[in-house]
C-alpha cells in the first residue's frame, strides 16, 4: 500500500493565530507526554 499523504506539523504561531482566528483563547502549550520536546499539546478555550 502507498500512501500520497503529507503529515504536517504547525508551528506554536501558526497554531495561535488559527486558534485566535476561530475564536478560541490560548491557555497553555505543553509537551506531548509521549514525545517531550518533538511534539506540543495546545489548551484552548472558547471565547464567549
Amino acid at each position: 500500500m502507498t500512501s500520497e499523504s503529507t503529515l504536517r506539523f504547525w508551528t506554536i504561531a501558526e497554531m495561535t493565530s488559527t486558534l485566535s482566528e476561530a475564536g478560541f483563547e490560548l491557555v497553555d502549550v505543553r509537551d506531548a507526554p509521549d514525545r517531550p520536546g518533538r511534539e506540543n499539546v495546545f489548551i484552548a478555550v472558547r471565547r464567549r
